[in-house]
């Protein structure tokens, strides 16, 4: 009975007693019978009970397994301190922004290069200048490089490779407006490691010197809560912000830490033998990030995407420790190898590491060549036209009262008289607002202009006429026209004007309407542009993207390993990218991931930056800061939904976040989106900030139009509507498509009235005689493909600047 126990649930005796007599009489069966006994009391097999049975640890045993855990984390970080800066890791590259103009920067590299210290190793390029320190003391080597802030491209692209960023500040203000503006760029690209240090504070008078870090320790906080300020005058205190810059936790790009890149410390030019305008371009530097394929393709930042030849191993030209090499004439006499030209001379051929494969090489090419002949159709022959009329002759007819002058087409569509749309469109609804009229200026303000014109001093002219000089009239039109657009489109959302010259059923004849915008159904395969036969497009892009990350991380790539220092041949490029190294520019190289050179549309989540106020119309080109990359071109603005179909938005809007939609390279987020527009000064204006979304060309962005009549006639719940349309045709055209109100009706056209486009049309509901009756016509709209990877330099963001084109005026 203990065998019944177990398997029986609590019942009657009754029932208990019969299943004890099946057992007993399945047991005195041959042993076989043991699964059948099994399968008539319930019993499963173990293993298709079971799930994985969770061992449950003892306190003592959670503790020990939690401080594993933090011991194995604590080891990582110090792993990955000490491989940064390493004798075998890539030199420590340390990015110098000062953030006032009152900062000195050559007295704070005169501190860092203090011979105390290590081995210093000077090099100028152009206005860029930079050095590497050598330090066997502290067991570690800093490359430390310089960009001013309004230079905003230097800043933001050797932001993109620097393993920490060293910003000066100012011991009264901290950072000036330049500086300002700098910060919100790099917040908005993504920080990697930084320090903050203040230059000038010993200058100050003992008593102001307390005072003044108090101060700038309530302005930091707002950009840098929570972070230490160190102090940079003295050399006692350039020793200790060098340790607190290798001893610093590393904070991670995404963009950056799947990929391999490059910082160029030097570059040659080898021009090809049938063009001297394009060859083989050198780069030598420390691979950093992931290992370096020489088959996978090359981005160099501002240039383009190319292709490498082969990898070189030269010699380390800044070994930490430098190896001592006995001459073959006196071994006795050593040697110290330290410098590149003594490099330069002992080895002359560097090792070839890996030669590119042409098989395995990925290609080039960017876009689809559309075939033309692959959507052809042949035109019909006299014998199938003539099937196809006798077909459409025994085919039955549904026979329907339509207008006079309705050909057969419309007559396909239009509904019957009975029915009437009950639906509800739950996007749509729109709130009613009430405008205010501004009040008439006063009667004694020509008595004002009076007195003020008496009072003007000849230095208050003379400053409006300077002002006058600096202000583009054509300018300032466009801008009060969009300033209007903007105001409008704000009051009344995707409304137009019905057009007088043009029939709407031609003005229009894109458009379609819709019972609900969000449940009604629409193929995002139909009625594409030409521009879509160029776009490569995934199945199913999140899987693609987990596939190549995971990659990634467990195969082994073979090529150049992290910190190892290289020289790449890359082939075909323009001889303007040596040209702009030479002027000084930083040349800084990302490797491609798979598919990462083709062409497809990008969409992104932005937000409009808080700083810029002037309106931004859709189709406008602007200046695109997309993780690694820079390029332009014209996007397209629409709302941020999670449904099938996304309203097109005519402007950048300040208080939601919007979708960008572009034509561009395949990029696999996480990446930084910044958008910036080029002024008629020349200068680059931050208006927008955002992460890439997806690369999906099947996202709709639908744009709405709206078409407005005034009630003339109302009978309850039928009207007379007039001014929507102006032609009876138009009314017989739009008679199918759903009619609403401001203040919530539904309805739609029962019938025209005349033939200047009145029109009869029946409500769900009373219609109030200051209502409006609307209605909604939708088309899919795609962007144009204006890209281009060439932007131009923008002219210096400097305050000067700013200060010439608005100059202050006398408010006295």
């Amino acid at each position: 009975m203990s065998r019944l126990r177990s398997y029986v649930r609590p019942g009657s005796r009754a029932e208990a007693l019969k299943l004890a007599e099946r057992i007993l009489f399945l047991d005195s069966l041959v042993p076989c019978t043991r699964s059948l006994t099994d399968l008539i009391l319930g019993r499963l097999a173990l293993k298709t009970l079971s799930k994985k049975v969770r061992k449950e640890l003892s306190r003592v045993d959670q503790r020990h397994r939690a401080s594993q855990l933090r011991k194995q984390k604590k080891e990582a970080v110090l792993a990955e301190k000490r491989q940064l800066g390493c004798k075998d890791g890539p030199p420590h590259q340390v990015l110098v922004v000062p953030l006032h103009d009152r900062i000195s920067l050559p007295e704070a590299f005169r501190l860092l290069q203090d011979k105390d210290t290590g081995t210093v190793h000077l090099n100028e390029w152009g206005s860029t200048h930079s050095f590497m320190l050598l330090c066997p003391r502290l067991k570690h080597r800093w490359f430390f490089t310089s960009a001013r802030p309004g230079d905003l491209h230097t800043v933001l692209d050797m932001a993109k490779v620097a393993d920490t960023i060293l910003f000066l500040l100012d011991p009264l203000e901290g950072w000036d407006s330049t500086g300002d503006y700098c910060l919100s760029c790099l917040f908005a690209q993504g920080l990697p490691t930084y320090t903050l240090a203040v230059q000038g504070v010993s200058g100050l008078p003992p008593r102001k010197q307390i005072d003044a870090r108090r101060k700038l320790t309530k302005t930091v906080e707002k950009r840098f809560p929570d972070d230490k300020l160190l102090l940079l005058d003295t050399q006692q205190e350039a020793d200790m912000l060098l340790r607190q810059l290798a001893n610093q936790k590393q904070r991670h790009l995404a963009f950056r830490d799947r990929r391999a890149y490059l910082f160029a410390h030097a570059a040659d030019f080898v021009p090809s033998e049938e063009n001297n305008l394009v060859g083989t371009l050198k780069i030598s530097g420390y691979v950093r990030g992931q290992a370096l394929n020489v088959n996978s393709l090359l981005h160099i930042i501002g240039q383009g995407d190319f292709q490498m030849k082969q990898i070189d191993a030269p010699m380390d030209p800044f070994p930490l420790n430098p190896r001592m090499m006995k001459s073959q004439k006196d071994p006795s006499m050593a040697m110290e190898i330290c410098t590149p030209d003594a490099i330069a001379d002992m080895e002359e051929d560097p090792k070839v590491l890996m030669k590119a494969d042409s098989d395995k090489q990925e290609s080039l090419q960017t876009e689809v060549i559309p075939d033309p002949m692959e959507g052809e159709q042949t035109w019909p022959t006299e014998e199938e036209l003539s099937e196809a009329n006798d077909f459409l002759k025994k085919s039955p007819r549904l026979v329907k009262k339509v207008p006079k002058g309705t050909s057969s087409y419309q007559a396909e569509w239009i509904l019957d008289e009975d029915g009437e749309s009950s639906g509800e469109d739950e996007s749509d609804d729109m709130e009613h607002e009430d405008f205010i009229e501004e009040e008439s200026q006063d009667e004694g303000s020509e008595k004002e202009e009076e007195e003020e014109y008496e009072t003007m001093t000849v230095g208050e002219s003379v400053r409006d006429d300077l002002y006058d000089e600096n202000v583009d009239d054509e300018a300032e039109e466009k801008m009060l026209e969009k300033y209007k657009q903007e105001r409008l489109q704000e009051m009344f959302p995707d409304e137009v004007d019905t057009p007088r010259d043009v029939a709407a059923r031609i003005r229009f004849q894109k458009y379609r309407g819709l019972k609900s915008f969000r449940t009604s159904p629409w193929d995002p395969k139909e009625n594409l542009p030409q521009d879509y036969a160029r776009i490569f497009q995934f199945q199913n892009f999140t899987n693609t993207r987990k596939r190549i990350f995971k990659e990634i991380e467990e195969k082994e790539v073979e090529g150049a390993e992290v910190g190892w220092y290289v020289t790449l041949h890359v082939s075909k490029v323009p001889v303007s990218v040596y040209e702009y190294f030479k002027r000084g520019a930083p040349l800084i190289a990302f490797s491609l991931l798979p598919h990462e050179q083709k062409m497809s549309v990008l969409n992104m989540v932005v937000s409009r930056h808080s700083g810029h106020t002037e309106p931004v119309k859709a189709k406008e080109e602007l200046i695109f800061h997309c993780g690694f990359r820079r390029f332009r071109a014209s996007p397209l603005f629409s709302q941020h939904t999670a449904a099938d179909k996304h309203k097109f938005q005519r402007f950048l809007t300040a208080d939601v976040a919007l979708v960008v939609t572009v034509y561009g390279p395949i990029t696999f987020p996480p990446a930084s989106v910044l958008l910036f527009k080029q002024n008629s000064n020349g200068m680059h204006s931050l208006i927008a900030t955002g992460y890439l979304l997806s690369v999906d060309p099947d996202r709709m962005v639908i744009k709405r139009v709206v078409l407005s009549g005034h009630p003339f006639k109302i009978f309850t719940k039928m009207a007379v509507v007039r001014y929507m349309f102006f032609s009876r045709e138009d009314v017989l055209w739009f008679k199918p498509v759903e009619l609403r109100t401001k203040w919530g009706r539904r309805g739609h056209i029962k019938e025209p009235l005349g033939t200047h486009g009145h029109m009869k049309c029946s409500f769900d509901g009373k219609l109030k005689s200051q209502d409006t009756v609307l209605m909604n016509l939708y088309k899919r709209v795609f962007p144009k493909w204006t890209y281009d990877p060439y932007v131009p330099e923008p002219v210096p963001w400097l305050k000067k600047e700013i200060s010439l084109a608005v100059p202050e005026m006398d408010m006295e």
